[in-house]
């Protein structure tokens, strides 16, 4: 089967490429990386393209090799300025989701959170009132996997503590029971409360 197995090596090594794009360049669209990656090899061809799962996984192994303590390190500090964001918005059921969670977040990455109020706008007055500035921006995303599906539009608030990006996106309170679809696998995003995260910072 060589001309699976060529197929095969051909979407390793664009995953590997895309990810060091991803990483080294601050690339946030697998879409682009990819794309971009394959122009950077010559390959060509929609078969030579490597799913977002696989990218993903490129990233992490990316990381793995090249970051060292030093991927070590900055990971544990998002983390913890994780755990700050989600105890200033306690309020507001904060989970941790995306990079910082998966443990493929680099020098670029901001902390992801999804929140949960009866008004988006509740998140702000409460950032202002602790005296953070923050700064509005729409995310679309899809909640069901259903075919015709479409993407929703959520309100959320960009803001800094300790020295890191935080991303707070707002969901209507019984949110928290259904996570929105994730671009990587289109399976419900991960999750993470509080508790959890502290675990994950607490565990070697």
């Amino acid at each position: 089967m060589p001309g699976k197995y060529n197929g095969d090596r051909e979407r390793q090594t664009v995953a590997q490429e895309a990810a060091r794009l991803i990483v080294e360049h601050g690339i946030r669209d697998f879409r682009v990386a990819k794309t971009k990656a394959a122009e950077r090899l010559g390959i060509s061809g929609r078969g030579a393209l490597p799913g977002n799962a696989e990218i993903e996984l490129a990233v992490s192994n990316h990381l793995a090799l090249f970051g060292g303590d030093a991927h070590a390190s900055h990971l544990g500090q998002l983390r913890e300025a994780a755990l700050s964001a989600m105890d200033l918005l306690a309020e507001f059921e904060p989970r941790l989701v995306g990079p910082v969670l998966q443990g493929t977040a680099d020098h670029s990455s901001a902390v992801n959170l999804h929140v949960f109020a009866d008004s988006p706008e509740s998140i702000a007055l409460e950032l202002h009132a602790h005296g953070y500035d923050c700064r509005p921006y729409e995310r679309r995303l899809k909640i069901s996997r259903g075919k015709g599906a479409k993407p929703e539009s959520f309100a959320g608030y960009e803001f800094r503590l300790e020295h890191a990006a935080i991303q707070a996106t707002v969901f209507p309170v019984d949110g928290i029971r259904q996570a929105p679809i994730s671009p990587v696998d289109g399976k419900p995003m991960k999750r993470a409360s509080r508790k959890a995260v502290g675990d994950l910072i607490a565990s070697p």
